[in-house]
C-alpha cells in the first residue's frame, strides 16, 4: 500500500516513483501488468495529477513502463533479473537508501492520531461554497480587514450549534475565532496572566498544550487523572487559580468525567475565584451513547472558558477554532485585544458559515461519526479477537484514538520498534506525561481515523505477530 509522507524531504512524485520502481524491481508487479490510472491514483493519494504524471514519466523515461493510447501504463518486459542486477550494482549505502525510500518507508500501516481520511472530506461541496463566495457580491471583503473577532454570521451559527449539541450558554459576541486550539490557549494565557501565573493541568495531558502554558510563563501543577477524570481532591489542595481539562474524553487516557465531579469542579472554581479551561475536543464523536453536555452548560457564574475547533470532525488543515469567553474575561479581551485582527481567513469563514447554514455540517457530522464508529468497533473487536487478555484497551467508545496497554514484558520503545519492523507505525504515550517516572511505559497510542477498515484489521494482525 502506498502512503505518502508529505513532511518528507523527498518530493511526492519521487516517493511515488520509488514505490513503483521497487515493486517492479522486486517482481511484485509483473511484466504486462497495468499501473493505476493517473486520475485514480491522484484522487486516492490526494495529490495533483501532475505529481502522478511526473512519477510515471520518470518510470517511462527509465524504461520501466510503456504507454499505450487507451490502455494506460504497462510494466515492460525485461530480459534480465532486475532484482539481482540492482543487488549487484548498488553499493551497501545505495541499497540502504533505495530500501528506505521505497518499501520500508512507504508501506506502513500508520495508526496516527488526528489524521483524517481525505475521502471523508466533502470536497465537492466545499469547492462549490468557496466558488460561490468568490463570485458573490461580498468578494470585496477579501481585500479588506473584517470583523476582528470573526464574522458575526459564522459566530452565530457556531453559537446555535454549540447550544443545541453541547448545551453551551453564550451569545455570539462571546465567541472569538482563532486558528485552532493552541491559538485559543495562547489567548487565554494572555487573559489570565494579569491575575495569576499558577495553573493546574491534567497528568498526563496534551503535550502541545503544556508547552503553550510553559512558554507563557505559567507554573503548572500536574494533577493526576483517575479513571473518572481529574483528581478534584488533589486540585482543591493546590494553589492553582485555573485548571486546564479535557473532561468529555480526556486526552490521552479517554477518561470521562461524571456529573458529580463536574459540579464539584464548578464549586471549586466559584469558591476559589478561579477559572476552568474546558477543551471540548472531539466531543461530537461518541459511538455508543449520546454526547455528554459540557461543563460550561452547568456554569451559572461565568467560571468556565470553553474551547473547541473543527479539526477532529472536519479538517485539521482548515485551522479554525474558537473560544467562548465568560463575561469577566470578555471585558478584559475588549480592553486589551479589541484592536487585534482575526487570524482566520475571511474566505474560509464565509464558506464555513454557508456549510453550517445550509445544513451540510450536521449531515457531515452524522457521516463521519458513523464511519469512525465502524472503524472504532472493528479496531476494538479485532484487538480482542487477536490479542485476547494479553492487552488492555483504554479510552474506547469515543474520539479518534485508543491507548493500548500490552502485557508482554516489552517497554514502549521496544513495542514501537517491533511494530515498525513489520511496517506498522504506533505512537508513544510517554510524551504526554510531565512526571515520566509515574508512567508504566507499556502502552502505545493508536489513532484509527486515517486508515480503512481493511488496513485496521491487517495492521492489528501484524502487531500481534510482532509483539506476541
Amino acid at each position: 500500500m502506498l502512503i505518502l509522507d508529505k513532511d518528507s524531504k523527498i518530493s511526492l512524485y519521487m516517493q511515488i516513483y520509488s514505490h513503483y520502481q521497487n515493486l517492479i524491481v522486486s517482481g511484485e508487479i509483473a511484466e504486462g501488468m497495468m499501473l493505476p490510472s493517473i486520475r485514480d491514483l491522484s484522487k486516492n493519494m490526494n495529490v495533483s495529477r501532475n505529481t502522478v504524471e511526473a512519477a510515471y514519466q520518470q518510470l517511462y523515461s527509465e524504461g520501466y513502463i510503456s504507454s499505450k493510447v487507451g490502455s494506460g501504463y504497462l510494466v515492460e518486459k525485461f530480459e534480465t533479473n532486475l532484482y539481482e542486477h540492482f543487488k549487484e550494482l548498488k553499493t551497501e549505502k545505495e541499497v540502504k537508501q533505495f530500501h528506505e525510500q521505497g518499501i520500508s518507508t512507504i508501506k506502513k500501516y500508520n495508526f496516527q492520531y488526528g489524521r483524517l481520511n481525505v475521502s471523508d472530506f466533502p470536497l465537492s461541496i466545499w469547492r462549490k461554497l468557496l466558488n460561490q463566495t468568490l463570485l458573490s457580491d461580498e468578494i470585496d471583503c477579501l481585500t479588506a480587514y473584517n470583523n476582528r473577532t470573526g464574522e458575526l454570521e459564522l459566530r452565530t451559527e457556531i453559537q446555535k450549534y454549540l447550544h443545541e449539541s453541547r448545551g453551551v450558554n453564550c451569545e455570539p459576541d462571546q465567541i472569538i475565532l482563532r486558528p485552532a486550539t493552541l491559538a485559543c490557549i495562547s489567548l487565554i494565557c494572555q487573559l489570565l496572566m494579569k491575575n495569576t501565573n499558577t495553573l493546574a493541568i491534567e497528568e498526563p495531558t496534551y503535550d502541545s498544550a503544556r508547552d503553550v502554558f510553559r512558554n507563557h510563563g505559567f507554573n503548572m501543577i500536574l494533577t493526576p487523572v483517575q479513571e473518572d477524570g481529574l483528581n478534584i481532591d488533589f486540585l482543591k489542595k493546590s494553589e492553582a487559580k485555573a485548571v486546564f481539562i479535557t473532561p468529555s474524553h480526556q486526552f490521552p487516557t479517554g477518561a470521562v468525567m461524571p456529573i458529580n465531579k463536574r459540579l464539584s469542579l464548578i464549586e471549586w472554581a466559584e469558591q476559589n475565584d478561579s477559572y476552568i479551561i474546558e477543551d471540548d475536543y472531539d466531543s461530537e464523536l461518541r459511538y455508543n451513547s449520546r454526547p455528554i453536555p459540557c461543563i460550561q452548560s452547568l456554569d451559572t457564574t461565568g467560571r468556565v472558558i470553553y474551547i473547541n475547533s473543527f479539526s477532529k470532525a472536519f479538517a485539521p488543515g482548515l485551522r479554525m477554532g474558537f473560544v467562548v469567553l465568560p463575561p469577566p474575561l470578555l471585558e478584559i479581551y475588549q480592553t486589551y485585544f479589541s484592536r487585534y485582527n482575526c487570524a482566520v481567513p475571511w474566505l474560509e469563514q464565509k464558506a464555513m458559515y454557508e456549510f453550517m447554514n445550509q445544513g451540510y455540517w450536521s449531515r457531515h457530522l452524522r457521516k463521519v461519526t458513523n464511519k469512525n464508529k465502524r472503524k472504532h468497533d472493528i479496531l476494538i473487536r479485532t484487538i480482542a479477537e487477536v490479542m485476547g487478555e494479553r492487552i488492555k484497551i483504554h479510552g474506547r467508545n469515543a474520539g479518534l484514538h485508543i491507548l493500548l496497554e500490552i502485557f508482554n514484558g516489552m517497554k514502549e520503545k521496544e513495542l514501537i520498534e517491533k511494530a515498525a519492523e513489520v511496517g506498522v507505525k504506533v505512537y508513544p504515550v510517554s510524551i504526554y506525561w510531565g512526571n515520566k517516572e509515574d508512567y508504566s511505559y507499556n502502552m502505545v497510542l493508536m489513532g484509527f481515523s486515517g486508515l480503512t477498515e481493511t488496513e485496521i484489521i491487517e495492521g492489528i494482525h501484524l502487531l500481534n505477530a510482532a509483539w506476541f
